[in-house]
């Protein structure tokens, strides 16, 4: 397949400005971008889709830019947003671009003939002059085209929030980013989801106007929604970030693994740098053997691989493995607590672990058992575990009794398990 072609096979084309976009992507070597507004110090999945896009273009032989919006991002994008953005300080803004930076580092290569390059829009925005702004760029658009926008006329017929004047001057700001880097940079193409295309071809017009003579493009990719329409990126706890001090390897990897068969396959697709023939293998494989989720196991391990590497990846399937009954051994507090952070728990004394109390009296003191009889049958049956290890009924509490610093991990049956935690 040309790249175009793959692409498309992906879902992954939403879009595109110019129907030999394809062709010449194949013949000559382009340089793109796309923007990312820091308005927190991590991207989450919803930023996964256009990352990975520079990512494929980049394995294609183009030259990718990422570009902080340091300073579109103290405005605010009002595309679709139902009111106006809480503006955030610059100091807040600069720390946002630096965490986001670590991120797109991991995803993209800085080496080679077309290493990335990561820019800020804070660097030349901030430096333009506000009437030769509106004087050089302010009048190649018109009030009236941009009222008709979708994302703006929305806003606008919202009596209750309207739109401020700063917001509606967003796109002007974007559109200036496509001159700049094409300037400075030759970059003749700009990609980014298909809610952006409104704000991506008001900056190839800019360009166009601005006296520019090669042709730019645009390509959007889809906006992602799960099979029963539900936003894609979103659990009850919220986002789940690339950063691991926000969202950790581990339920990273589960989001992944819990994935429903109907959208897995689309995912596949979409944020793994799998083959068309692996991909089809694994489409099969949720039709005739769902119950394996050998599809959503291989989605968690490429996902958790590509933003977190191996080394995480392998602590994360270690994980999963503890929670269904594997080897504990070598987690430590955080991770037990990351694993078992639904399960309850209950707080004990580190006197209890000098060898003069019976784990079978602790467990009813604290509530795990109504009385000692019925612990004494959970254990004859062999349903009872220390640390995913059967317990006799003697069995003293003692150091040895720790899985970590200072938690002791209980099961009862297959899957009931209870922290006991030791200060």
């Amino acid at each position: 397949m040309s790249f175009i072609d793959e692409l498309e096979w992906r879902g992954l084309v939403h879009q595109t400005t110019h129907d030999d976009l394809g062709a010449r992507l194949e013949s000559e070597l382009f340089t793109l971008y796309c923007g990312f507004d820091p308005t927190a110090d991590s991207l989450h999945i919803g930023h996964l889709l256009p990352l990975m896009g520079l990512a494929r273009f980049q394995r294609a032989g183009h030259r990718p830019i990422a570009l902080m919006g340091g300073a579109t991002g103290m405005i605010g994008d009002p595309s679709f947003k139902s009111a106006e953005r809480s503006l955030i300080t610059l100091e807040e803004v600069k720390r946002n671009v630096e965490g986001i930076e670590q991120q797109l580092r991991r995803l993209l290569s800085f080496e080679g003939d077309n290493a990335a390059i990561v820019v800020n829009n804070y660097d030349w925005l901030c430096q333009l002059s506000l009437v030769d702004f509106l004087r050089d760029v302010g009048k190649h658009f018109s009030v009236n085209a941009m009222m008709a926008k979708d994302a703006i006329r929305t806003r606008l017929e919202d009596r209750d929030h309207g739109i401020s004047f700063t917001e509606f001057s967003y796109p002007l700001l974007q559109s200036y980013d496509f001159l700049h880097l094409f300037n400075t940079y030759g970059c003749r193409l700009q990609i980014g989801g298909s809610d952006q295309w409104g704000n991506i071809v008001a900056g190839m017009d800019l360009t166009r106007r601005m006296g520019v003579d090669a042709a730019t493009y645009a390509l959007t990719f889809p906006l992602l929604t799960k099979s029963d329409g539900t936003k894609f990126g979103k659990t009850e706890g919220g986002n789940v970030w690339l950063d691991p001090e926000k969202t950790s390897p581990y339920q990273f990897y589960q989001f992944w693994l819990n994935q429903a068969d109907a959208d897995t396959p689309r995912y596949l697709r979409s944020f793994t740098f799998l083959s068309k023939e692996e991909i089809e293998a694994l489409d099969e494989s949720v039709t005739t053997a769902p119950e394996k989720r050998e599809a959503q196991h291989r989605l968690a391990e490429e996902v958790t691989r590509i933003v977190h590497g191996d080394e995480a990846l392998d602590a994360a399937v270690k994980a999963t493995k503890a929670m269904f009954g594997g080897d504990l051994a070598g987690l430590d507090d955080a991770a037990l607590l990351d694993i078992f952070s639904d399960v309850p728990s209950s707080e004990h004394s580190r006197s209890e672990l000098a060898g003069d109390t019976l784990l079978l009296d602790a467990l009813v003191e604290h509530g795990l058992f109504k009385s000692k009889g019925e612990a004494r049958r959970m254990i004859q049956s062999g349903g009872l575990y220390l640390n995913n290890e059967r317990v006799a009924i003697d069995l003293k509490l003692t150091e040895a009794s720790l899985c970590s610093e200072g938690i002791a991990v209980i099961r009862k049956g297959k899957k009931h398990y209870h922290l006991m935690k030791f200060q």
